[in-house]
């Protein structure tokens, strides 16, 4: 299984060469970079205006003016910390509203190169891919903050902090891009069916996306890698357990 992924990973790195898929790519490095620099500064200021009113309400309390500087100046380094984390646990999620504009492009491309034999895939209205792309990033954002505490607390207990990140998130990748894959070709619950009777296969590519998207410069193109590996995985799933190109349909 392991040989199965990073052979459908080879495929999607191997593509970069060919011009409709360098298209897609520039688009994707340029929304990649946007969004990230847009989760950044949104951190940034929530945290700013945190350490603004903690500061305030700090100085009126009737501490010495030595313990209110070193106070502030821990709160400050304190937030670099918590916008690296923040941007570190969002970011993931936030790709998938980039994987919604652009799905059909990446897609499309290596199904042209590795799969022409296939049909045409079902008209996607772009609003159905951003409303479920919104629900996910909702979810994945909830469930790691409620995780974080966790997390925290495991900060120091390498390998099992990298586990439980890598499995929630492998996880909630995995389900979300294999569907959003599946469903230009398959109708939702066959696609389900699908995903659920290989959930395994599913997880271990949404781990490698997860690991992918933790990558420095790697992470601005994993939206691409993540969806032409989805690809590859779902047309192996599919032709492994005998659904026809166009189920339900």
């Amino acid at each position: 299984m392991l040989r199965a992924m990073f052979a459908a990973l080879s495929k999607v790195i191997a593509q970069f060469s060919d011009p409709a898929f360098r298209s897609v790519l520039l688009r994707a490095l340029a929304a990649s970079a946007a969004l990230f620099v847009v989760v950044w500064i949104g951190a940034w200021l929530a945290l700013s205006w945190t350490g603004a009113v903690l500061s305030d309400w700090i100085a009126a309390q009737d501490v010495d003016g030595y313990m209110v500087t070193v106070l502030q100046w821990l709160f400050g380094a304190l937030s670099v910390a918590g916008v690296l984390v923040a941007s570190f646990l969002l970011f993931p999620a936030a790709t998938v509203l980039i994987l919604s504009f652009l799905l059909e492009d990446i897609a499309a491309a290596v199904e042209r190169r590795y799969y022409p034999g296939l049909p045409a895939a079902r008209d996607q209205p772009v609003m159905e891919a951003l409303r479920a792309a919104l629900a996910f990033a909702g979810v994945t954002i909830l469930l790691n903050l409620l995780a974080l505490p966790l997390y925290l607390l495991l900060l120091f207990v390498p390998p099992i902090n990298l586990f439980v990140f890598y499995g929630l998130n492998g996880y909630l990748l995995g389900r979300e891009y294999f569907e959003l894959v599946a469903l230009r070709r398959l109708e939702e619950p066959v696609a389900r069916r699908l995903r659920r009777r290989y959930r395994g296969r599913v997880l271990m590519a949404g781990v490698i996306v997860a690991f992918l998207l933790t990558l420095p410069l790697i992470n601005l193109v994993a939206p691409i890698m993540a969806t032409g590996l989805m690809v590859h995985v779902f047309e192996q799933v599919r032709r492994r357990g005998g659904v026809p190109e166009a189920a339900g349909t």
